[in-house]
């Protein structure tokens, strides 16, 4: 049994749908480059069923994520600035849409860098990533 599976979305949607989500994404950067984690969460759905998955550990849970994030970035100097770069978004449906793209940190002492894949949900307070799979490219030495 093969089963197929099609979403039919108006072109001013879709397109609407991915503006929302890039603005969700710029919002988290410049939170971040603000030294403001909270804000920065603000992009994650705040439920326990949340996923961040990086350094071979899956997290589970909007807290835990958060926890994470203020632990291992716990001043403006191991923050750096963070910035974005090759956004690709897909409609899955109406609701739901995978990004991927490019981070990159700049910091006094390294530029750590890497690539992530986003499953992101229209919630009632608007896109939110609900599913966060991060990877760091090697550093050089």
């Amino acid at each position: 049994m093969v089963m197929t599976v099609a979403v039919f979305a108006a072109p001013e949607q879709t397109a609407n749908s991915a503006n929302q989500i890039r603005s969700v994404l710029q919002a988290q950067q410049d939170s971040w480059n603000r030294g403001d984690v909270d804000g920065f969460m603000n992009g994650y759905a705040r439920s326990a069923s949340t996923v961040f998955i990086s350094e071979d550990t899956i997290r589970r849970g909007w807290q835990t994520v958060c926890d994470r994030y203020k632990q291992k970035y716990s001043n403006r100097e191991k923050m750096g600035t963070l910035a974005f770069s090759d956004l690709e978004i897909t409609l899955l449906s109406s609701d739901s849409a995978v990004a991927s793209g490019r981070w990159r940190l700049k910091r006094a002492n390294d530029q750590p860098h890497g690539r992530f894949t986003l499953i992101l949900k229209r919630l009632p307070d608007g896109w939110r990533i609900v599913h966060d799979h991060t990877s760091a490219a090697p550093q050089k030495s």
